[in-house]
């Protein structure tokens, strides 16, 4: 009864004409980012940060949302049609949406997309409306010994799970901690990092840094790859799947689901991983695997029923635990700690319209979404048209004006600069800059955590394996560091990105 009192406070506050309004235009953001090879989640919400200052907190986390599992939507469309995946979590979708395509179907492939992503994101809305709370509770009774090591096996695991070499994994978190320490210690009052310089004695600003890397750096190196993209718009017809497109579609639905939901929850998990996890798992289990490849409705339903459950399931750490378990996350804390928010088990009972009603957004934005897309295909198709000579000099300047807009400061932009060129270098050097954001948001929370542990333990570093589930959560960080280092784990890690 209680759940039900709680989804009525949240259907109240998000269908607020305001908030339906902005998730409408999170939504279409997220489809149109999606769409756009290069211009991700991340990208769009860093830019957006700042012009969330003079909006409500709930307003401002119902936008950010929708974004975010809106691009995954928008990344479907343009690989199932032109065979480019606007989103990486869509790569897996195209191998058997474009060939469907090629065949005349893609008006059914299009439609089973959007199905399957509207039945994960409603199962994942219900999923994060029974969990969240007992989960909340459960975060109430931990200690900071407990908060530290939770963390140290989120950074552990998102090494594990990261893309790529996990050398430059681990270099990134290292970098990400290290840069989030600058600024003036909050114990002794001692400037740490600063170089003398006065306006780095508050830290490095997250919003410098998010739009640096991701703002900057990744349109610039897509500038790289702009040669052509030759898109012949055709009209899509039949925009329904048959009897036997729904028979076949529903397991891979299911079970990518189910997948989803589990991956997302992860650190380092969320949708690409989800998809691509999807899309190996029906390659073993369906019947029609032969059609794998060359336009199986299966390849298309696993992995974008996958990644949008991925992708919701991904709000349950940051909502009870304040952890961020991707760099979209760590953009939503970010903005929540803008708006003056401490994210944290304790949002749910002192924030609980923002808690509920952005928990009952998701399943009205994934509505607009069903919604939306299939008409303004067209649209969408024709977007990717657009050269980004002439996005970048747009981007540039709103990133520059949002930057500048945190504290009247020149400096910042000049920063931001700084890091858009390191996010650049660091994507040529093959390192994926989202471990980074991870540790950078980390590692002031997990500095504080420590000394708290230290100061109640008197000074004794056994309290962190003392207390059973900080032990446990360390002794896990331990099992997946293991794992790292044996082999067979290696091939099969190296494998499972490098499929296509």
């Amino acid at each position: 009864m209680e759940l039900f009192d709680n989804l009525l406070l949240g259907f109240a506050t998000a269908m607020t004409p305001l908030n339906l309004l902005y998730a409408l235009i999170g939504v279409f953001l997220g489809t149109a980012i999606g769409v756009l090879p290069g211009l991700g989640p991340v990208a769009t919400i860093a830019m957006l940060l700042p012009a969330t200052f003079a909006m409500p907190p709930v307003t401002a986390m119902i936008m950010l949302a929708g974004i975010f599992y809106g691009a995954q939507y928008g990344g479907s469309t343009t690989a199932i049609l032109v065979n480019l995946p606007g989103e990486t979590s869509s790569v897996v979708t195209a191998l058997d949406g474009y060939q469907m395509a090629r065949q005349g179907k893609a008006g059914r492939a299009l439609a089973v997309a959007a199905l399957s992503s509207f039945f994960a994101g409603t199962v994942c809305t219900l999923l994060i409306a029974l969990f969240a709370p007992p989960l909340a509770e459960l975060a109430l009774k931990f200690g900071p010994a407990e908060y530290f090591s939770l963390m140290v096996l989120g950074l552990v695991a998102s090494i594990v799970l990261a893309n790529g070499s996990i050398l430059h994994a681990l270099g990134m978190i290292i970098l990400g901690l290290l840069l989030g320490l600058v600024g003036t210690d909050v114990s002794s009052g001692a400037q740490r990092y600063t170089f003398n310089m006065p306006e780095l004695a508050d830290g490095i600003g997250f919003v410098v840094v998010a739009m640096g890397m991701f703002g900057l750096g990744e349109i610039v190196a897509n500038l790289e790859h702009e040669a052509t993209r030759d898109v012949s718009i055709k009209k899509v017809e039949g925009l329904w799947p048959t009897r036997e497109d729904f028979r076949r579609a529903t397991g891979p639905t299911l079970r990518g689901t189910l997948l989803g939901s589990i991956l997302g929850i992860l650190p380092g998990g969320g949708a690409t991983l989800a998809s691509f996890g999807a899309y190996a798992l029906e390659k073993k289990v369906s019947k029609n695997r032969h059609e794998f490849g060359k336009g199986a409705i299966e390849g298309v339903a696993a992995p974008e029923s996958a990644n949008n459950a991925g992708a919701q399931m991904s709000f349950i750490p940051m909502l009870t635990l304040g952890i961020p378990s991707n760099p979209v996350m760590a953009l939503m804390i970010g903005a929540m700690i803008i708006q003056g928010i401490q994210p944290g088990p304790s949002v749910m009972k002192e924030q609980a319209p923002l808690f509920w009603g952005l928990i009952a957004s998701m399943w009205i934005g994934n509505m607009m979404l069903l919604v939306l897309n299939l008409p303004l295909i067209g649209m969408w198709v024709r977007m990717i048209t657009i050269p980004y000579r002439y996005l970048f000099p747009a981007i540039v300047v709103f990133c520059a004006i949002g930057v500048f807009s945190l504290n009247n400061s020149i400096f910042d932009i000049y920063f931001m600069a700084l890091f858009g060129v390191i996010g650049y270098v660091f994507k040529k050097l093959d390192c994926e800059p989202a471990p980074l954001l991870l540790g950078f948001i980390l590692g002031p929370m997990m500095e504080e955590f420590l000394r708290r542990a230290m100061l109640l333990a008197k000074g004794d570093p056994s309290v962190f394996v003392t207390r059973p589930i900080s032990a446990t959560m360390l002794a896990l960080a331990a099992v997946l560091l293991t794992l790292v280092l044996l082999p067979a784990f290696k091939k099969t890690r190296g494998e499972a990105f490098v499929e296509e």
